[in-house]
Order: C-alpha cells, then sequence, then structure tokens
C-alpha cells in the first residue's frame, strides 16, 4: 500500500471516528433535554435524567470506541463533576437541594478506590519482579520437569503463562512469553503446526490465567466491587475466597486448552530444545522483590485469618519497593494507567446510579422480582461475551455490572435458585475472560496474531471452543460454590 493510500485510508478512519462521536454527543443533548415523562419512571428527577444522559454517552463510545476506552472514562468522570456534583457549575445546580447532588470528593474518590490501590499493588509486583529477572528465572525452574517432548513443553508455557497471568498484567506476560518461544519458533519446522499450537497458547493460558485472583484481570476486580460494596450485594468476599474456587477452575481449563491445542495443531517435531534468555539480578534488591512477593501472596491468602484486606496488603509491595528504592518514579510510566482509569469510569457511573437514586427507582419500576432468574443469566452472559468480542473487557464489565448490580439487588431472594448475585457478577468476569475469538478481543489474542504465524480462523477456532466451554464449566462451579455454601 502507497503512503497516499494510507493517508486516504487514515482520514477516513478518523472522519468515522468523529462522526461517531458526534453522534454519541447528539443523543446524550437529547437524553439530557427530553422531558421527564417521555422516560416513563415515576419520581424520576433532573439529576438522574442527567446520570442517564452520561451513561448512554459512556455506553456509546466504549462500544464504538470513538475514542480511546480510557478517554472515555476519563470524560465521564469530567462530565459528572460539573453538571450533577455539589461543586458544579453554579447554572448546573441552581435550584437543586444538596442531597439531589452527588459530592465531588466521592466522585474523586473513585480512582482510589480500594479496588484500584489493588490493582496498583498487582502493577508494582509486575515491575519490580521484571526489574530483578524474577520472571526470567521462575520460567527457567518451571519449565525443567516438562522435559523436551514437544507436547509437553507446550503444556509448560501454557501453565506457566496461566499462572503468572493470575498476579502479573496479561499483556506483559504475553510479551514475555512470546519473547521466550522466539528461539523454540526458529527450531521448528516451518510446514508443522506446532508454532501455531505454541502461539496460540500463549492468549489462551493468558485470558484463562487471569480469572484466576482478583487482580488477575480489571473485570474481575470491578465484579468484586460490587460484591463487597455496601449499596451491592455486601458479600465480604476476599482474595482466598476467589482462589478457593477460581484456581482449580482455572487450571482444568487450562488443561483442556492444552489437549484442544495439541489436538487442533499438532506438532511435526516431536523434541524442543528449549533455552529461555535473559538476565537475573543477584542482589539484595532481587532479595527484597522475592520475600516481599512471598509476603504478598501469602497475607492475601490469609486475609480472613489476618484480617487485613487484600486492598490494604497490597500496599505493602508499594511502600516497601518505594522505601528500598527498588520500583523508582521512573519506573512508574511503567502502569497501565489507561486500565486504571476505565475501571474508576466503572466505578464512578455507579456511584452516579446510586448516589442520585436512580437505581432505587429503577428497582421500584421495574419488577425486576417477576423475571426468571435464568433470563437474567444467559442475557448477561451472553451479553457481556459478545461485546467483549469485540471490545475491552474491562469496558464491557464496567458498563454491565453497575447495571446488574441493580438487577440483583432488585431481584433479591429470588435469584436463589441461580445461586445469587455471585452468579451473576462473577459470571460476568468469566464470560468477559472467555472472549478471546478475535484479534481485537484481547490484548494476548493482539499480540499472538501480530507474530504472522497464525490466522483469524484459527483463532476463532481454539477461541470459540475455549469460551464456551470456560463459561459452562465457569457457572457451573458458580452453581456449586453458591449452593454448597463455600462462600459465607
Amino acid at each position: 500500500m502507497s503512503n497516499q493510500e494510507q493517508n486516504v485510508l487514515s482520514e477516513s478512519f478518523n472522519l468515522k471516528k468523529c462522526i461517531l462521536f458526534a453522534v454519541a454527543v447528539l443523543i446524550t443533548l437529547i437524553l439530557w433535554n427530553l422531558p421527564l415523562d417521555y422516560y416513563g419512571i415515576d419520581g424520576l428527577t433532573v439529576i438522574q435524567r442527567r446520570v442517564i444522559a452520561i451513561f448512554a454517552f459512556a455506553t456509546i463510545l466504549w462500544i464504538t470506541e470513538a475514542i480511546p476506552s480510557w478517554a472515555t472514562s476519563v470524560s465521564v468522570i469530567g462530565i459528572m463533576l460539573f453538571t450533577i456534583s455539589d461543586n458544579a457549575f453554579n447554572f448546573m445546580r441552581d435550584g437543586f437541594d444538596k442531597q439531589e447532588l452527588i459530592n465531588h470528593e466521592d466522585i474523586m474518590a473513585t480512582f482510589a478506590d480500594p479496588i484500584i490501590i489493588l490493582f496498583l499493588g498487582g502493577f508494582i509486583l509486575a515491575i519490580a519482579a521484571s526489574k530483578a529477572g524474577l520472571d526470567v528465572l521462575l520460567a527457567r525452574t518451571l519449565l525443567k520437569p516438562f522435559g523436551k517432548k514437544s507436547e509437553n513443553v507446550l503444556l509448560g508455557f501454557i501453565l506457566i503463562t496461566g499462572v503468572f497471568s493470575m498476579f502479573l498484567s496479561n499483556t506483559a506476560t504475553a510479551i514475555m512469553t512470546l519473547t521466550f518461544l522466539t528461539p523454540v519458533f526458529k527450531a521448528l519446522p516451518p510446514e508443522g503446526k506446532g508454532r501455531i499450537a505454541l502461539t496460540l497458547g500463549i492468549p489462551v493460558a493468558a485470558n484463562i490465567g487471569g480469572m484466576g485472583t482478583p487482580i488477575g484481570t480489571p473485570p474481575n476486580a470491578i465484579a468484586l466491587k460490587y460484591l463487597n460494596d455496601v449499596n451491592g450485594l455486601n458479600a465480604g468476599i476476599g482474595f482466598g475466597d476467589w482462589l478457593l474456587f477460581m484456581m482449580p477452575l482455572t487450571i482444568v481449563l487450562l488443561l483442556i486448552g492444552w489437549y484442544f491445542l495439541k489436538t487442533f495443531f499438532p506438532f511435526k517435531q516431536k523434541v524442543i530444545h528449549l533455552q529461555i534468555d535473559g538476565k537475573v539480578q543477584r542482589n539484595w534488591r532481587s532479595a527484597v522483590v522475592a520475600v516481599t512477593f512471598i509476603c504478598t501472596i501469602l497475607l492475601w491468602l490469609l486475609d480472613k485469618i489476618t484480617g487485613i484486606g487484600a486492598n490494604t496488603v497490597a500496599m505493602l509491595p508499594i511502600t516497601v519497593f518505594a522505601i528500598t528504592g527498588v520500583v523508582t518514579a521512573k519506573d512508574l510510566q511503567y502502569i497501565n494507567w489507561g486500565v486504571i482509569w476505565m475501571v474508576a469510569g466503572g466505578f464512578t457511573l455507579g456511584l452516579a446510579l446510586n448516589e442520585s437514586g436512580l437505581a432505587e427507582i429503577v428497582i421500584k419500576n421495574i419488577t425486576f422480582d417477576k423475571w426468571h432468574p435464568l433470563v437474567i443469566l444467559v442475557i448477561s452472559g451472553f451479553a457481556c461475551y459478545i461485546l467483549s468480542n469485540f471490545i475491552s473487557n474491562t469496558a464491557t464489565a464496567a458498563l454491565l455490572v453497575p447495571i446488574l448490580a441493580v438487577v440483583c439487588k432488585g431481584m433479591g431472594s429470588n435469584l436463589d435458585a441461580i445461586g445469587g448475585g455471585i452468579t451473576i457478577l462473577i459470571g460476568i468476569a468469566i464470560s468477559a475472560s472467555a472472549a478471546m475469538c478475535l484479534p481485537i478481543s484481547t490484548p494476548p489474542n493482539a499480540i499472538a496474531h501480530s507474530t504472522g504465524l497464525v490466522d483469524q480462523k484459527q483463532m476463532m477456532k481454539i477461541g470459540g471452543v475455549m469460551g464456551f466451554i470456560t463459561m459452562i464449566l465457569g457457572y457451573l462451579v458458580l452453581f456449586s460454590v453458591a449452593h454448597m455454601h463455600i462462600i459465607k
């Protein structure tokens, strides 16, 4: 493609995004000014109408990606501060009682929500481990038991990628694993399918592994936020509780993924001579990282015994690495701030729903208690899966979880037949991670596709199969956990 053709394509793409953004703004303005009677919701206020308009604005932009997803979240927070908070422009809050407006400090506090700190702790751990070379050391050590047989090496990479993705960024894990696999690709015959199996093993393992812990992927953290929120389900699920039922599920799914990968894309060369390059730092800082990493994981697992919540524990690595200089100010640029802003934007929408009273009015006006719980379950899981295949799974969870938290609260004990609201909200996290059919579905998918070793049909084949199995087994586990009262 010539430079001129590329420029034309780029201008066309930018024009399309501008049109989509303009449409989002137009629809928002219409909803913002639509007479209250048109909504058919008894008792709807002007502030609540504005919340509906802002919610629509976020939904359209997250789905169309007319602007980056994190930018949508930032704009949502800014619009709320300037228009519906107690610190908004005077003309925006004239005639309203302070009780009707949302506390501006609460809106700003969404960026420092305990779940955000939990994510920051995870990012800091990942940065420190990478600097010390602990990821390389672990990969070398953990791969040794798998030997040199091609299928076993594939299993080793899948399990290691899955475990790393439970505690580190999925994207960073995928990049790291691909780096390790590069010399392996050179050793394999080009006419075989072993390269395809190894390449597709990266996104399969990274996406599934992310389900294992609350910090594995943003949708987990978003679901956990509303599960434990006093205005939500107040379920009191800790880090250890999550691992209790999600870790076994994750391991089983990783093994199933290995089986299908080696079946769909068999190796022609039966033996792989593996060598993982990378420098391991051997100094006092590495010891600090290792000890802190172990202590943090243990405290997360023993939160019920120690009484220290997972969010508070996340401050341990942040504090230790800052004091010791293991992580410097320059290292902070490697934190994925875009993800953090996206999560905060989702929390802000949830705050607006509750604090404006819109959630309560919706519950009163829509008789959720008459809906069959399976309808809610199927629609929510399917909608999340479809959306997450085409847009960011974080944006999908940020959009759906606040709404479903309201629905779960409205349905109350009627959800007991399917295991309660836990099944609905954690089901969203599972459905989001199960969406791995396309190169655009997740960053690990995009990274694998960028190698040029796999095409979209191959990715859709393994992604579709694993997505279906993940959702079926995931919901079965949630049903079992809820009905056996494993979590109290």
